[in-house]
Formats: C-alpha cells, structure tokens, sequence
C-alpha cells in the first residue's frame, strides 16, 4: 500500500484495480487520519483520471444501500458542490421543475460541507424528513415521481471520512464522487462540478457507470451550476462519445447578471427561495432555475434542443407543476 502512496506524491495515476484496492480500504478503516488526509491531498493536487474515479465510485455504490423497483430513465441533477459560490440550493430547485416535466429524478444530496446550507438543510427546513427507507423512495419514484436520496443515509461507509473532509476544508475527490454514487440505477444526469479541467473526463466517467446520455458542466466564475454572469463550459455524453459545447446564456435571451444577485443563505432563506421560485415569483433566482431546468431537459433528452428545454422549464413553473411536485413529496411522508 506504501508504495501506491508514493505513487501518488509522484503525480502518477494508479490503475483501476489499484484506486479499488485504496478506496476499498479507506471503507474499512485501515487508514490512520493522517494517512486519509495525505491521501485525499495527494490526489487532489494530482487530479483524478477517469480509471480512479471510476473504480472509487463502484466500491462505495457496492458498499451503498440498493434503492430497486424504481422506474426507468431515472435521472439526478447533483453536483459537486465546493465552489464557494454561497449559491441558493439551484439544483435542488430545479429538480422539481423536471419532476413536473415528466422526468423520474432520484435527488442525490446532502447536508452542507463549505457552503452554509446544503440541499438537505434546506429540504429538512421545508419539511422533509431525510431518514427514509429504500423501499419508502421507491414507492416515491414510482408515484410521486421524485424523491430526495440522502447521502449519509444511502452510504453508511461516508461516516468513514466525514470527519477528515470537515477538518481539510477544501474540495475532495468526495466531491467528484457525490454525484456519481447514486444508488438508484440513472440513465440520465446533468452533473456540475467546480473542477472545470474535469468535465470531459467526468462524462466519460458517467458513460463507464452506465449513464446513456449526460451533461457535465462547468459554470461562469466557477460555479458547478449554470448562471447568468457568463459562458457555462458543457460537456456531453451521448452514445458513449463526448463531445464539449459553450453555452452563453446571452444566446438565448437571458439578462446577464452578477453572482451576488444569486446569494444563498442559511437553510431558512433557501427554503424561501426555493418557494419563491416555484410560485413563480419573478426574480435572477428564477431565471438560473430556468436555465439549469432547461439544460436537464436536453441532458435528458426530453427535448431536442436548449430552446425547448428553456420553454418547457417556465412552463412547469408557470403553471404550478413545479410547486405541486414539493407539494406532494411533502405531503407523502405524513
């Protein structure tokens, strides 16, 4: 094992059998803190290669909780998190806006790590309760046609690392990781992350976990959401070929705005922007839902273009489908 480490300080990436090898140990807690943190350092000023990535993503979907029976075509909309933005919940948001497109969304989400609510604050602060049985998100796939997966819940192992990623402070492969473990066997994803050198391999990344199409994006100053401040550098996967894009949100007649006009809060605050945003209430925090609902749209493959994805995201929000969609997922749990 010593002399994978050192691999690693060397700036050498490991083969897949050998990231399997780390990260099945990592699980079963044969690393000292200080051997975790080294680990998680080394690799983050290395960068991760698709083999990695990919061989630490199936040994934590192995060791995660097995959500079955669901419905197929299921997509997610996580992202990495980790830019610092201090952004609302945008992909929390936008998930209801494609679950009252029509689109099954397994919600893969959190608490916050570096930011000051997480998807799960700010889903709890609205009522939801984030303890839940696979087969109780299941039954809401199938019915209500969204549910929202909680991390800690879905892999017990995480409790490994937990510790070590609060006190490094700093973006991880964990964060790569987040997105790719869902539990829920996904066809589709839109996927953002802060790591903008990574969006092409992250793709291919998806297309070796079994994603039949996919978007990985890369936001204007950073962010791993899409936004109005400038270009969204996109990456997308289809029939197993990845191809990149720009998008410019100008194109498509959105009003360019700064990132302080979508400043988040704490999990109080997110929650009433998402509720404001889903009742339609006109502001630059619907407007990035609209964007990022558009782009999940054409990820899907819902519709054939940006245009259409766009249209059709303030339409379910126009016309109260979104807010139905909260609605009835908080209504399920009672």
């Amino acid at each position: 094992m010593q002399q994978l480490f050192e691999q690693l300080y060397q700036g050498q990436h490991l083969s897949f059998e050998e990231m399997q090898q780390i990260a099945e140990s990592i699980f079963r807690q044969e690393f000292s803190e200080g051997q975790l943190g080294a680990l998680l350092v080394a690799l983050k000023y290395k960068g991760v290669s698709v083999a990695e990535l990919s061989a630490f993503a199936k040994v934590m979907q192995k060791n995660a909780l097995r959500v079955t029976n669901t419905p197929q075509n299921s997509m997610d909309n996580c992202g990495t998190g980790g830019d610092h933005s201090n952004s609302f919940n945008v992909s929390t948001t936008a998930a209801f806006v494609l679950a009252a497109g029509g689109i099954v969304m397994a919600k893969h989400g959190n608490r916050s790590i570096s930011s000051r609510s997480g998807s799960a604050d700010t889903l709890e602060q609205l009522g939801l309760r984030l303890e839940t049985k696979p087969e109780e998100l299941a039954d809401w796939l199938n019915e209500i046609g969204i549910a929202f997966l909680y991390a800690p819940a879905m892999h017990p192992s995480m409790r490994a690392v937990m510790k070590i990623r609060k006190e490094l402070a700093t973006p991880t492969i964990f964060n790569m990781l987040g997105p790719l473990i869902n539990p829920v066997q996904l066809e589709t994803q839109l996927m953002g992350t802060y790591a903008g050198e990574t969006i092409v391999d992250t793709a291919a990344t998806l297309g070796q976990l079994g994603r039949k199409r996919a978007i990985v994006l890369h936001g204007a100053s950073g962010m791993d959401e899409a936004n109005l401040s400038g270009v969204t550098q996109c990456a997308l996967l289809e029939k197993g070929q990845v191809q990149e894009f720009v998008l410019n949100p100008a194109d498509y007649g959105f009003e360019p705005l700064p990132l302080a006009a979508i400043l988040g809060g704490d999990a109080q605050q997110n929650a009433e922007i998402l509720k404001n945003v889903l009742t339609n209430q006109a502001s630059p925090y619907l407007e990035t839902v609209v964007l990022n609902a558009g782009l999940g749209f054409f990820a899907n493959g819902k519709v054939k273009t940006l245009e259409e994805g766009f249209a059709l995201a303030r339409t379910c929000i126009a016309s109260g489908a979104a807010f139905d969609k909260l609605q009835a997922l908080l209504q399920a749990q009672k």
